[in-house]
């Protein structure tokens, strides 16, 4: 039988992030000392009371297929919070819940995005934004946010970047990779120009709402006139330390979830209904957790910047969230190493960079290629104050050694 693989996923590029954890795990089993800094994932165990949840839906046996959606219970209480910390007004049946926050926002590009539609994707942006868009026939439109403007789209980008097939604006904020954080004047003036273009919807993609050094978070549905063009996209994941569970989500107008609903149902139906209850859990419990884990990311932060300063051909900026640090490095660039059998090699770009800094500095980093701006690179700094100091220590002393 011919081993032929669709054509869509020939096309498909293979998740970078991966790629690099996978790497460095590869050496770690080899017996090499690898901090892998790639992966987005916090270090911190999920919550006692969250666990202690899903031990009780156990024993209270939620082993049986949940509704698609998910729990009423747990929809009513995303709802809850984001009427409390949002003051967003939505019913429970605007809420689906899906496995992680992945899927729901490939539902929502799938339920929304036609054959040749346009998507607005201000960069740098996550990996899988752009494979998701083509998944769905659609068409990536990038717009190339620097470090010089903190990597944030400004209202006249998004003017210009806008055509007769653009269908959707994908916004990340706090984002990934870069940590920033869309102020609430600035998403007003982008909400000021989608006035002049009803056709367009927002998918807000708010996954490291609470890992945020700024103060309140800010969402585009909270602009007049925005909430009923926007897709919220969220989730456990990052706020509760709960990225094996899951559970991520979508509130929408109610066209929206249908449509949502009606996809999952036919390729995964409902999620794990354990994770569910322990979802339930963390946003019915207490949230000092959160604040725990957002005042240790925010130390991080300040650290790797500090230590990043140190590193020469380093461009750094302050990350407003998340736990990323993403460099300009662009200046390294034709900057070369002899490895051990007496080849030299010059960095030409970001992917050279990473592999470098694995090899030889044995710490893993993601090619600001993989996120679309290729004179970067990205730190997750989501983990040990310890370890980011070895590790930057060591890229510096690599970074050093380039002649």
């Amino acid at each position: 039988m011919e081993a032929k693989v669709s054509q869509r996923i020939q096309n498909m590029a293979t998740s970078s992030t991966f790629v690099m954890a996978a790497k460095a795990a590869e050496m770690k089993a080899a017996g090499v000392d690898v901090i892998s800094l790639s992966l987005g994932e916090p270090d911190f165990n999920t919550p006692d009371h969250i666990k202690a949840a899903a031990v009780q839906a156990i024993n209270d046996n939620f082993s049986k297929y949940g509704p698609v959606p998910g729990f009423p219970e747990l929809r009513k209480a995303i709802a809850g919070k984001l009427k409390k910390e949002n003051g967003l007004d939505y019913a429970p049946e605007q809420i689906i819940v899906s496995t992680g926050g992945k899927q729901a926002l490939c539902n929502t590009i799938m339920a929304i995005v036609d054959n040749a539609d346009e998507v607005i994707l201000p960069t740098p942006c996550w990996v899988s934004y752009t494979e998701m868009v083509k998944l769905a026939g659609g068409v990536p439109v990038f717009v190339p946010c620097g470090i010089e403007n903190s990597f944030k789209m400004t209202a006249q980008q998004l003017r210009a970047a806008i055509t007769p097939k653009t269908r959707a604006l994908l916004l990340c904020s706090p984002s990934n990779p870069s940590g920033s954080v869309y102020s609430a004047e600035e998403l007003q003036a982008l909400a000021d120009v989608l006035k002049d273009y009803p056709q367009i919807m927002v998918i807000s993609d708010e996954i490291y709402e609470h890992i945020n050094y700024v103060g309140r978070h800010n969402s585009i549905a909270q602009c007049e006139g925005m909430k009923e063009r926007t897709v919220i996209v969220n989730g456990v994941s990052k706020a509760y330390a709960m990225t094996g569970w899951r559970i991520g989500w979508i509130a929408a107008e109610p066209w929206v979830a249908k449509a949502c609903n009606k996809l999952q149902g036919q390729y995964t139906s409902c999620t794990c209904t354990i994770a569910m209850k322990a979802a339930q859990a963390a946003y019915d419990g207490p949230q000092d957790c959160i604040e725990t884990m957002r005042a240790a990311f925010q130390r991080r932060r300040d650290l790797v910047v500090s230590l990043a300063r140190e590193i020469p051909g380093f461009e750094v900026n302050v990350p407003d969230g998340a736990f990323y640090l993403f460099p300009k490095i662009d200046s390294l660039f034709g900057r070369k190493y002899t490895d051990a059998e007496g080849c030299e090699h010059v960095i030409g770009n970001s992917d050279d960079l990473a592999m470098y800094l694995l090899q030889y500095a044995h710490v893993a980093a993601v090619a600001g290629a993989a996120f679309f701006s290729p004179e970067c690179i990205r730190f997750s700094y989501a983990t040990s104050e310890d370890k980011l100091v070895e590790a930057f220590r060591r890229v510096k002393e690599a970074v050093e050694n380039l002649k």
